[in-house]
């Protein structure tokens, strides 16, 4: 199982939106991924993010390459993820 693929539900650990959760939607290279919120979920807005900044989780959405935020949120209602994601995770650093 990659750790960083598409549809993967990832929580960022690094800057002002630290704990918060978002979703990898494209791979743009072996250090960058395109991820979204959607910003009405969890507040991330579609860019792009280090992949050094993302804490992979266990769970998986379903979508394709390059989704929209509006297929994106579709498929976390459809997989009842929608409270996950505007939950807050505590991030400690050691």
């Amino acid at each position: 199982m990659p750790a960083i693929e598409i549809g993967r539900v990832c929580t960022k650990i690094v800057g002002k939106e630290s704990g918060r959760k978002c979703v990898v939607v494209d791979i743009i290279d072996q250090n960058f991924v395109l991820v979204t919120g959607p910003k009405s979920v969890s507040g991330i807005k579609r860019r792009r993010v280090n992949i050094k900044h993302l804490m992979p989780l266990d769970k998986l959405v379903n979508i394709q390459k390059g989704a929209s935020d509006e297929e994106v949120l579709a498929q976390l209602k459809n997989s009842n993820l929608i409270d996950y994601m505007k939950a807050r995770e505590k991030i400690v650093l050691a």
